[in-house]
């Protein structure tokens, strides 16, 4: 999809099909833009008869049969005073659902003055491009096009968005890779497939791969990690990804959960568990490896990035893990299983050893840990855990640009109480009140604490039922666009 700014009025743009955000209050001035397209006493009218006023999220569609514009799509974006780049990203994405195999060339007129002009072209540039995404990889039919190619701002700075604009796609695909990762069934994303997506991310993008097969984890001492792949008939595979640019000033690791699927083990899931939702389970592998493709498409300068993923399945033969195993981990601390279904926090307990190895500046994980972090928050916001304030800030500054829901959570140092085991150094889980933060304390657990970490709960905000526009149901690829504005600011500001 090509993306770009032109410096146009609305009757000089030469598309035929136009998205045009409406503020509530302002109609009356903003028809005057319209004068030479369509009559000010039928557009009007048209306003009326839908009682359209501009409110968030209402829509008109108008079909034009004279001039250049066939088709217009209104859509309300709020009063002025409350407008935010939210709004605009939203606005985007309905009236994109609107014209998918309309046309080929798209033009999007908003209220640009109140924005950034780069903040607000990403905003709308990524909303476009993910409402536009389908996965069809596994339908029988013909595949379907989105038949949108191309995309023109109008009357958007276009100096001021030249780089914005330039990054849209690369991050895109990389939220596009996380979302076809986590959408693969698990009969076809299995361990040792993850592996292999890594070693072509790695040779498309030279990218330094090292994968580690069953034997090197166990020489590392990874008994929380393998522990949990005993279950299954598939190899486990420890994958670790690098990007470095020539200068190097921060080194950065991100860690994704890489349960293909997750039966639970011994304590099988059942019920409102959703079993057969458990293929994404790798939902922060998927984004950390689509992390991954678009930092390797965009280079940036000043920064040192590993990307792991401790890949397995979690299930049930005679050799699976028992509630009730002692374990331990690669860093000597030994681990009483007392629920085999809390096997995510066991495979990145090894992670997160193997990352402070590397003696980075910061570590950042991505888990769908747990189901209490959903009551919590839901299925729009994700959890956040760390101890560093800076850490905390500059996710979430992040996080806020890529329109993505995150909230900081307590580390209260009292639960940890709840994770004591009589007979071992830990348990993995504790009592059913505060869950997620109790989950959070256990990975603290196998990170040095001289270097900043932050854990982020993904498990209500990697898939989705209901359609949202720039996500529709199923993948979402939450973490991708947060993670890539996180690395892109670090490359900025060197330490």
């Amino acid at each position: 999809m090509q993306i770009s700014a032109v410096a146009k009025e609305i009757n000089e743009w030469s598309g035929s099909v136009l998205i045009c955000g409406i503020l509530e209050g302002r109609i009356e001035s903003q028809i005057n833009s319209f004068k030479t397209i369509i009559k000010d006493s039928y557009l009007s009218q048209r306003f009326n008869d839908a009682k359209f006023e501009g409110q968030k999220s209402q829509k008109l569609s108008i079909e034009l049969n004279e001039g250049k514009i066939k088709k217009i799509i209104f859509v309300g974006l709020g009063k002025a005073e409350n407008l935010q780049v939210e709004d605009l990203r939203k606005a985007a994405s309905i009236g994109t659902r609107q014209v998918l195999g309309y046309e080929k060339k798209l033009g999007i007129s908003f209220p640009w003055d109140a924005f950034d002009p780069s903040s607000a072209a990403s905003a709308v540039g990524e909303a476009v491009r993910l409402s536009s995404i389908k996965d069809l990889r596994f339908k029988s039919e013909p595949k379907e096009s989105t038949s949108i190619e191309e995309v023109e701002l109008i009357g958007l700075n276009v100096k001021a968005t030249e780089l914005a604009i330039a990054e849209i796609n690369p991050i895109c695909e990389g939220v596009k890779f996380a979302r076809e990762l986590v959408s693969a069934p698990p009969n076809f994303l299995t361990p040792y497939q993850m592996s292999k997506e890594a070693e072509k991310l790695a040779s498309d993008y030279d990218l330094d791969l090292k994968i580690l097969n069953k034997q090197e984890c166990e020489d590392q001492g990874m008994g929380a990690y393998l522990a949990v792949a005993k279950g299954s008939d598939l190899d486990p595979k420890f994958i670790h990804l690098k990007y470095s640019s020539k200068t190097a000033k921060n080194k950065i690791v991100l860690i994704g959960k890489g349960l293909t699927f997750d039966s639970g083990g011994y304590n099988l899931k059942v019920g409102a568990s959703q079993i057969e939702k458990m293929k994404y389970d790798m939902g922060g592998s998927a984004s950390v490896l689509g992390a991954a493709r678009s930092i390797a498409e965009l280079k940036p300068s000043n920064i040192e990035v590993h990307f792991i993923v401790a890949s397995c399945e979690n299930m049930i033969n005679g050799s699976a893990l028992h509630p009730g195993d002692i374990v331990k981990a690669s860093n000597g601390k030994t681990i009483e299983v007392n629920n085999t279904d809390a096997e995510g926090r066991l495979t990145l307990a090894d992670a997160l050893v193997y990352a402070c190895k590397l003696e980075p500046n910061a570590i950042v994980d991505l888990a769908t840990l747990t189901g209490a972090c959903v009551i919590a928050l839901g299925d729009e916001i994700a959890g956040l855990w760390t101890d560093d304030d800076k850490l905390s800030s500059q996710l979430t500054k992040a996080a806020a640009k890529a329109g993505e829901g995150i909230w900081r959570m307590p580390m209260q140092d009292s639960y940890k109480s709840g994770i004591k085991s009589s007979i071992a150094d830990l348990q993995n889980t504790g009592p059913r009140p505060g869950g997620s933060i109790t989950a959070a304390l256990f990975l603290k657990e196998f990170v040095n604490s001289n270097i900043p970490w932050a854990h982020i709960d993904i498990a209500g905000t990697c898939w989705t039922e209901k359609d949202r526009g720039i996500n529709p149901k199923g993948a979402t690829g939450y973490g991708v666009r947060m993670l890539v504005n996180w690395i892109k600011d670090l490359s900025q500001k060197p330490n």
